[in-house]
């Protein structure tokens, strides 16, 4: 548990939220409104406490009218190359849910550090021990999957798509969507977000 605790600390999502909320001067209770997530979540959040699944931050980037990689990059990183080596796997958090429970998957920031990009990419790595259901969500932007290994169900629209290892997807994130494993094996796929704001 400590050691999970230092890797949230490490980012330092809730602290650039955080900051980013008071140089627009909002409250807790005006971003909850603009988010339509709870202030305790969000204290949560801004304590690094938890860390946020991806959709949860892309409202939270949205209300505070802030690209998704600004919780991603570091403030002195000019690069205009970034390399991820293989064995770095520091960057790998697991998504905590909203009340404690285990989320069902992974994710790692593969540009962790690179400023101004206009793509995020993530390896993914789905858990089939978890495969409770995920709420479908929505947000302005465009999202690609390429599935690594395993199977995995996507949810879009009112359509179901069954993915497997070698398949690849890219669709519209203004529709609700959703991903989760399939089977009893581990799924991993790599997916790339373009977000409008």
């Amino acid at each position: 548990m400590d050691e999970y605790r230092a890797e949230v600390k490490e980012l330092q999502i809730g602290q650039t939220i955080r900051q980013l909320r008071q140089k627009q001067r909002l409250t807790l209770q005006d971003l909850s409104q603009l988010t339509e997530l709870s202030k305790p979540l969000l204290s949560q959040i801004e304590n690094d406490q938890v860390i946020p699944p991806l959709a949860t931050l892309l409202r939270i980037a949205k209300a505070l009218k802030v690209p998704l990689q600004t919780f991603f990059e570091e403030e002195d990183n000019t690069q205009k190359c970034l390399v991820v080596r293989a064995g770095d796997s520091t960057r790998m958090h697991r998504r905590p849910a909203h009340g404690g429970s285990p989320q069902p998957y992974y994710y790692n920031s593969l540009a962790y550090g690179k400023k101004h990009k206009h793509m995020e990419p993530f390896l993914v790595e789905f858990d089939p021990a978890r495969t409770e259901e995920c709420q479908p969500v929505r947000h302005p932007g465009e999202e690609f999957f390429y599935i690594i290994e395993g199977q995995v169900q996507l949810n879009h629209g009112g359509e179901t798509y069954i993915l497997d290892a070698g398949d690849s997807v890219y669709w519209d994130s203004n529709e609700p969507h959703s991903l989760k494993a399939l089977g009893d094996k581990i799924a991993r796929g790599i997916a790339v977000l373009y977000t409008k704001n």
